[in-house]
């Protein structure tokens, strides 16, 4: 981890994460079910440290389109939904679990795209340094959080779609 901790550069290795467990969920060559637990336990970490402390932060930055953070927070609800309906598939690799793998795959790389392409250039160019890297050192400790509360679980996955 880099010594700054930039908020935007730690959200982007979270993305790249996401994406290299989404590829281990596709492959047979794979432990398909463990990468989804990987995946589900830094999904909702990511997302509900994102809504915690990243995204009410950003929101008091001119310049930064609280519009974009607002449908940046429904399109976490639509992963989780779609998270939870690939954990409640019984059978890893049946005909309903490459379905469901793509109907996350699907939202969570939309997100990504869009979220990178808006709210973090939006933070790149308007937040000051320190305060990026403030944000990231409080995001990391939030995020570290909830993996330690096992928010992977498909019982916490339930709840937090419920909440929202």
């Amino acid at each position: 981890m880099s010594e700054t901790r930039d908020v935007v550069a730690e959200i982007l290795a979270d993305h790249r994460s996401m994406e290299e467990l989404l590829r281990r969920m596709r492959s047979v060559e794979e432990d398909r079910r463990a990468a989804l637990s990987e995946f589900a336990t830094l999904l909702i970490a990511h997302g509900e440290a994102e809504e915690a402390e990243v995204y009410p932060a950003l929101k008091r930055f001119r310049n930064v389109d609280n519009e974009e953070i607002e449908h940046g927070e429904e399109e976490h609800h639509e992963g989780n939904e779609a998270l939870l309906a690939l954990m409640e598939v019984r059978e890893v690799g049946s005909d309903e679990w490459d379905e469901k793998l793509e109907e996350l795959a699907k939202a969570v790389t939309h997100h990504l795209d869009e979220e990178e392409r808006t709210i973090l250039n939006g933070a790149r160019e308007n937040v000051p340094e320190e305060r990026r890297a403030e944000l990231g050192a409080t995001f990391l400790r939030d995020r570290e959080k909830h993996v330690k509360a096992d928010c992977g679980s498909i019982d916490s996955v339930r709840a937090v779609v419920r909440a929202h």
